[in-house]
This record gives C-alpha cells, sequence and structure tokens, in this order.
C-alpha cells in the first residue's frame, strides 16, 4: 500500500502564501510523475498542478502564474508553494499521483479569508 501524508495547510488571508508538502512512503517503484488536488465543499477533486519525474510542470486554470509545484525524487516529496490566495482557493488539498492512482490521505486544510 501507499500512504500520502499532506501539510502545510492552515488559515491566510487574502494575498498570503502557503508552502504544503507532500510525502509518498510504501510500496513503490518508482515515484511517478505527481500532482496536486483540491476539493471544495461540496465539489468533486479539481487537479491544480502537475509535475513529471523529470520536473516538468504544469497548472490548471487559477493556479497558473500563483502556485508552484516542485519535487524531491530523494524523497518522494512534492511541494506546492501557493503565493497571492484568494477566497477560491479555500479547499482541501491532496497530492497523488497524475494518474490519482492511490488512496487519497487526509488532505490538508487551506482556508483563505477574504
Amino acid at each position: 500500500q501507499v500512504q500520502l501524508v499532506e501539510s502545510g495547510g492552515g488559515l491566510v488571508q487574502t494575498g498570503g502564501s502557503l508552502r504544503l508538502s507532500c510525502v509518498v512512503s510504501g510500496s513503490i517503484n518508482l515515484f511517478p510523475n505527481m500532482a496536486w488536488y483540491r476539493r471544495a465543499p461540496g465539489k468533486f477533486h479539481e487537479r491544480v498542478a502537475g509535475i513529471t519525474i523529470g520536473g516538468t510542470t504544469d497548472y490548471v486554470g487559477s493556479a497558473k502564474g500563483r502556485f508552484t509545484i516542485s519535487r524531491d525524487n530523494a524523497k518522494n516529496a512534492v511541494y506546492l508553494q501557493m503565493n497571492n490566495l484568494k477566497p477560491d482557493d479555500t479547499a482541501v488539498y491532496y497530492c497523488n499521483s497524475n494518474l490519482a492512482e492511490w488512496s487519497w490521505g487526509q488532505g490538508t486544510q487551506v482556508t483563505v479569508s477574504s
């Protein structure tokens, strides 16, 4: 089994920043292409950003220009630097493989106040 542990969330004001971390452990042979997702109340998981094994990144929608995804392959860790946060960014944030193939972790709550 694979375990996903996210951390770094919190309560910030509009315009603030947070850095999320995710550590992957368990039965994986290769730390694959990874992504960050978020789930707002009453909504489905939404993919926010992705990063390949080689470090190529992509961002979805409003994350472009504000969020930066990175990874440390030696630590099986992936990070999400979030700047200029907005109330619409309020959600529980999760990491997973780019195919979302693993069971979701507990996530980390991000709340942005207006």
